[in-house]
C-alpha cells in the first residue's frame, strides 16, 4: 500500500490534517507552560504550588478521559471531541487572564477537562479509519505535530516570557482551537447507530474525589501540613477508601466510566502500566528540567525552552520509525528496546545534572525521547488493536488515562520530593544551591521509575505482535 493511500491526497487525507491540527492543541500545550513557570511564579508567587499547574491539569485530563471514551463509543466520536476543543478553548482564555496562582490553577483544570476528550479522540478516530500498517505511516504525520510542536511550543513559552507576557502562551490556543474546530466539522462524518446509555455518574465521583484526595495528600505533605498529622493521614486513608468503594461500583455500574475488563487482560495491563511509566517520565522532565537550567544555570527562557525541545524533538523522530519495528518484531520488543533507550538518557541526566553545560542536558532529553517514542505509540496501538470498534473507545482512554495517572501522581511526587528538599536545606529558602539538590533528586526519581517501566515492559505478552 502507498504512502499515497494515507496521505494527504488520499480520500482520508481531509481527515487526517483535522486530526493533525486537533493533536496539535495538546502537543503544543504539553511543552509551552514549562518554559514560562519560573515567569509565571515571579509575577504571581507561589513557587510551592506551581506542582499543582500540571497536576490539577493531569488530574482533570485523567478523570475525564474514560467518561468521554465511554460516551464515545455510545454517540460517537465527532460530538465528543468538539466537546473537548470547547473546554479548552475556554480554559485558555481564563487562563491568559488568571489574576492570582489559585486562580490559575483552577483554569488549567478547566483546561485538562478539555483535553481528556480531543487527545483520546484523535487517536481513537486515527484507530478507527486506519488499519495496523496504515496506522504505522499515519504515525508520522501524527508524530510531525508533536516534532512541530516539540520546537514551536517550548520556543513561544520562552519568547512570551521572556519579552512579552506569560499569558499569551494561553492567548495562542484560541485561533488554534477555532481552526481545529472547523476542520473537524468540515471533513469528519461518521455514521453512529444510536443506542440507549446510562453514564455512570457514581464512578466518575469516586474517582474523582478519590485521587485528588492523594494528589492533594503527597502535595501538601510537607508543606501545608506534617506526613504523620491527622490532615495527611486522613487524605492517604479517605482517597484509599475511595478508590475501594470505586472498584466496587464499577463491578454494579451497569456502563462503568473505566470498565475493570480493560485492566484485566494481560496486554491491556502491561500497555496501561507502561503508560503509567511514561507519564510520570515524561511530566518528570518537562516541569522540572526548565526550573533547573533557569534557576541553577541561569540560562534565559527561550534558551531553556530549546533545550526542553530536544525531549519532545527525539520523541516523534521515534514514533515515525516505531511502525517498521514493531510490524517487524513486534510490539513487545520494540517497548523494551524504547524503554531501555529512556533508562540510559535518564541515568545520563541524573549523572550530569551538575555539569553547567544546556547541551549536555537537552543530549540527555533527546535521548529519553527517542526512547519514549518507541515506547509510547507502539504499546498504545498494540491495545487498540487487541479489541473491535466497540471497545477501542474505552481502551484507548483507559491507556491514556493511565498515562494521565502517571504524569498527575508524578509531579505530585516529585514535587514533593523537590519541595521537601528546600524547605530542609540549609538556607531553608528557594536558592540555586537548593534548586539543584532537589532537580537532582527529581531526575534520580526518574531514573528509577524508567527502571520499573522496563519490568512491566517485559510483562508485555511476547505473542503481542502487529
Amino acid at each position: 500500500m502507498s504512502t499515497t493511500e494515507v496521505g494527504f491526497r488520499s480520500a482520508r487525507g481531509p481527515i487526517l490534517i483535522a486530526l493533525m491540527l486537533t493533536t496539535g492543541l495538546v502537543a503544543i500545550d504539553a511543552t509551552i507552560l514549562a518554559t514560562a513557570v519560573p515567569t509565571i511564579v515571579g509575577d504571581l508567587g507561589g513557587f510551592a504550588q506551581f506542582p499543582w499547574l500540571f497536576s490539577i491539569y493531569l488530574l482533570a485530563q485523567a478523570v475525564s478521559v474514560p467518561v468521554y471514551a465511554k460516551l464515545s463509543d455510545t454517540l460517537g466520536r465527532k460530538p465528543i471531541v468538539m466537546i473537548g476543543i470547547g473546554l479548552f478553548l475556554l480554559g485558555s482564555v481564563l487562563c491568559g487572564l488568571a489574576w492570582s496562582m489559585p486562580a490559575l490553577i483552577a483554569f488549567r483544570a478547566i483546561q485538562g477537562l478539555g483535553a481528556g476528550a480531543v487527545q483520546p479522540m484523535a487517536i481513537t478516530i486515527a484507530g478507527d479509519i486506519y488499519t495496523v500498517v496504515e496506522r504505522a505511516k499515519v504515525q508520522g504525520y501524527l508524530a510531525s505535530v508533536w516534532a512541530i510542536s516539540s520546537v514551536v511550543g517550548p520556543s513561544l513559552g520562552g519568547i512570551f516570557s521572556q519579552f512579552l507576557s506569560w499569558r499569551w502562551i494561553f492567548f495562542v490556543n484560541i485561533p488554534l482551537c477555532l481552526i481545529a474546530a472547523w476542520m473537524l466539522q468540515r471533513t469528519f462524518h461518521e455514521t453512529v447507530t444510536a443506542r440507549r446509555h446510562r453514564v455512570d455518574y457514581l464512578g466518575a465521583v469516586l474517582l474523582t474525589t478519590a485521587l485528588t484526595l492523594l494528589i492533594l495528600a503527597v502535595l501538601e505533605g510537607g508543606q501545608a501540613w506534617a506526613w504523620d498529622s491527622v490532615p495527611s493521614i486522613a487524605a492517604f486513608a479517605t482517597g484509599a477508601v475511595l478508590l475501594v468503594l470505586f472498584g466496587l461500583a464499577e463491578r454494579r455500574a451497569a456502563e462503568p466510566v473505566l470498565p475493570l475488563w480493560a485492566f484485566s487482560r494481560r496486554l491491556l495491563l502491561s500497555t496501561a502500566l507502561i503508560s503509567v511509566g511514561v507519564g510520570a517520565i515524561l511530566i518528570g522532565l518537562t516541569s522540572f528540567v526548565p526550573t533547573y537550567l533557569e534557576g541553577v544555570l541561569g540560562t534565559p527562557p527561550l534558551v531553556a525552552g530549546l533545550a526542553l525541545a530536544a525531549l519532545t524533538v527525539g520523541w516523534p523522530i521515534s514514533a515515525a520509525l516505531s511502525g517498521r519495528f514493531y510490524l517487524r518484531i513486534g510490539f513487545r520488543n520494540t517497548a523494551l528496546i524504547g524503554v531501555s533507550i529512556v533508562l540510559f538518557g535518564a541515568l545520563l541526566l541524573a549523572g550530569t545534572a551538575g555539569t553547567p553545560m544546556v547541551v549536555v542536558t537537552a543530549l540527555s532529553c533527546f535521548v529519553v525521547g527517542l526512547g519514549l517514542g518507541l515506547v509510547a505509540t507502539p504499546t498504545l496501538i498494540a491495545a487498540q488493536s487487541s479489541v473491535e470498534w466497540d471497545e477501542r473507545g474505552v481502551v484507548t482512554g483507559a491507556n491514556l488515562f493511565s498515562r494521565s495517572i502517571g504524569s498527575a501522581v508524578g509531579v505530585a511526587i516529585f514535587g514533593a520530593v523537590a519541595n521537601g528538599i528546600i524547605g530542609s536545606s540549609a538556607s531553608g529558602v528557594r536558592d540555586a544551591a537548593s534548586v539543584q539538590a532537589a532537580s537532582v533528586a527529581v531526575f534520580v526519581a526518574v531514573a528509577i521509575t524508567a527502571a520499573l517501566t522496563v519490568v512491566a515492559a517485559v510483562s508485555m505478552p511476547r505473542r503481542a505482535r502487529a
